[in-house]
């Protein structure tokens, strides 16, 4: 449980969540900073930080040292700052605008070299410090090591990353930035362009008529005007499709976790849930991203739930239809037509039956491709890079937060600890009114002048906002990711009577104005609270609602609220042995005896459906969720 606080210092922050200025008065160049990974590592691996010498130092969440494991060929590159005169020289692998070109091209020497495979890309990457690429790039871990180190920045024209190994580029030292901007509302208008040629069969009209025939009765359509169109992902673009849906008379509904109610209310657009929003809709306009939550997120469970005769547009990205199941949803008329702009697979194989089928409109992924959207996507490109090139902190950096290497050094298990919490919080939320709020609670022993949050949270952030977003957190991003979506932090600092030596006794979460999947998890302020501590270096959950708890951040979680009665652990863990999942811990906590308590139960396997509802049956178990650490 946690400590209980002194009255007399309580110190609360607030974050506004600034973005960041495009300002070339950054005081540091990025070379001079620490880099954390993009991605925080698991319990078993460790921290990678790379130095201004490229030295590799690796810092274990178990440890308060770091440990150098440089190899020997990663330093070869330079160990000391270039002349004034240096003129940096930038790789473009795939076609860029001009005016992008023309940007680069006052700043540095510019190799626009198109086509090249694998081997020539590492062939000519060793002598450049900037490359530039779009989707058809691979930039693999190979591409880095043949880097040698001089690599300073890759940016990616356009906004998916799918093609950069993130990793690998933080362990190198390299940042990465893209272009999320540009070609927003290109993708919107291709997007009302998909659904308005589907609902009039214009491309089946067009290759009938281009093939003699004159099939007017054929291709009657439907209208509109009137209708509910549901739009699954409320961002850039998908808010701008609501917006040009809303002028062409239709009824525009919204699905977002993230999205801030007030937004969507100004633009006379309902924020609803996932499945009231696919239940009411006749047309679906998909912008989510591709996470593994939205994988395959629409499949034949999804399209049984769906009014009959429901059409989609997709371009957003093809991973989140499952394109077998929609074929059979076709087949079946529960969807009458589709309107694809992606595909899992691109091109889609000759023989795809998906990209074949008569009640199917396809473009090749065109979502981006006008000439505004393409010289704008060239030129922030452009920004970003030469400002990375000039040690300027990038708005659209994905990886490489800044941090010293004492203050990394002593919070990596809090790290750990802090990414963890948001993304058990935020599991919690039930409910289609979003996450509009985050309160992060730092209980410590340490005056509150001494204690650098930032790490912490952005881990938070990260947490909250990764699972269900394709967006990639960090301490250079996380306040601008968090404020492009809706979403207010703040921060709140409580001197407890607990041990000096450690930064923080624990970090508590709290989500505010939602609903939640565990009621249990709610306190008596109405809001979600979890609460976790690092104990011999292990992040641990300690603080569920007002129940006590004691478990390990690590693997598969269960809390089950229950009658307070014997036999309770025996009975959970009867079924879950029956089903071959392996229970690594249990605990349980609660506030009277013989009343109400929590079991958490800690699993190396995730169980089945079946499994989880034999457990929802036992009697004394009031309520359950599963949750994925």
């Amino acid at each position: 449980m946690a400590a209980t606080a002194t009255n007399h210092r309580v110190f609360i922050r607030t974050e506004a969540t600034p973005s960041f200025s495009r300002s070339r008065s950054c005081p540091k160049p990025i070379s001079n900073h620490l880099s954390f990974l993009a991605s925080p590592p698991s319990l078993s691996s460790s921290i990678q930080l790379s130095l201004p010498n490229r030295r590799l130092l690796t810092l274990s969440p178990h440890a308060h040292h770091l440990v150098d494991s440089s190899q020997p060929s990663s330093s070869s590159s330079s160990s000391s700052p270039p002349p004034p005169s240096y003129k940096p020289t930038i790789l473009v692998s795939e076609k860029l605008g001009n005016a992008g070109i023309d940007l680069l091209r006052a700043h540095a020497h510019v190799d626009c070299s198109y086509d090249l495979s694998p081997q020539e890309l590492c062939d000519k990457v060793s002598s450049c410090d900037a490359l530039i690429v779009r989707s058809g790039t691979k930039v693999t871990r190979q591409v880095f090591e043949a880097a040698k180190g001089r690599l300073k920045v890759v940016g990616r024209a356009g906004v998916g990353i799918d093609n950069v190994d993130l990793q690998a580029a933080t362990e190198f030292g390299c940042l990465v930035v893209n272009a999320p901007t540009a070609n927003t509302i290109a993708a919107a208008e291709h997007g009302i362009a998909l659904l308005a040629a589907m609902a009039r069969n214009v491309a089946q009209a067009d290759a009938s008529t281009k093939a003699g025939k004159w099939e007017r009765n054929k291709y009657i359509g439907v209208s509109m005007v009137g209708k509910t169109l549901a739009v699954m992902g409320f961002g850039k673009v998908g808010s701008e499709v609501a917006r040009r849906a809303k002028g062409l008379g239709m009824n525009v509904i919204a699905h977002d976790p993230y999205a801030p109610a007030d937004r969507a209310r100004a633009m006379g657009v309902e924020l609803v849930s996932f499945d009231q929003a696919i239940s009411t809709a006749d047309f679906l306009s998909l912008h989510m991203p591709l996470t593994p939550a939205t994988s395959k997120v629409f499949n034949d469970e999804t399209f049984t739930k769906m009014k009959k005769g429901v059409r989609i547009v997709n371009v957003a990205r093809g991973g989140i239809i499952d394109e077998d199941a929609l074929v059979r949803a076709l087949e079946s008329g529960v969807v009458a037509q589709a309107a694809l702009d992606v595909f899992m697979e691109e091109p889609p194989s000759k023989d795809s039956k998906l990209a074949h089928h008569p009640n199917v409109t396809v473009t090749p992924h065109l979502g981006a491709s006008t000439k505004e959207a393409q010289e704008g996507v060239a030129i922030e490109i452009a920004e970003a890079v030469v400002g990375a090139l000039n040690g300027e902190l990038s708005a659209t950096a994905v990886n490489a937060p800044m941090v010293p290497p004492d203050v990394l050094s002593e919070l990596s298990p809090y790290v750990i600890l802090a990414e963890k919490l948001g993304r058990l919080a935020v599991q919690l939320v039930a409910g289609g009114n979003g996450v509009q709020a985050v309160k992060i609670v730092y209980k410590s022993a340490r005056d509150p002048d001494d204690l650098d949050t930032r790490l912490l949270r952005a881990m938070v952030t990260k947490g909250v906002i990764e699972p269900i977003s394709s967006a990639f957190i960090n301490l250079v991003n996380a306040d601008y990711t968090a404020k492009h979506k809706g979403l207010r932090i703040s921060e709140e600092r409580v001197t407890v009577d607990s041990s000096p030596g450690s930064p923080l006794h624990s970090i508590q979460v709290k989500i505010p104005n939602v609903g939640s999947k565990f009621a249990s998890a709610i306190t008596e302020n109405g809001e979600i609270s979890i609460e976790g501590q690092v104990k011999d270096g292990i992040p641990r959950l300690t603080c569920v609602g007002s129940f006590g708890v004691d478990v390990s951040l690590e693997g598969n979680l269960i809390l089950c609220r229950q009658v307070d009665q014997p036999g309770m652990i025996g009975q959970v863990g009867n079924i879950l042995g029956e089903h071959n999942v392996n229970v690594s811990f249990m605990t349980v906590g609660r506030t009277v005896r013989h009343k109400q308590a929590i079991m958490a139960i800690g699993m190396d396997e995730e169980p089945n459906k079946e499994t989880l509802g034999r457990i929802g049956q036992v009697n004394a178990i009031e309520e359950f969720v599963f949750l994925d650490i």
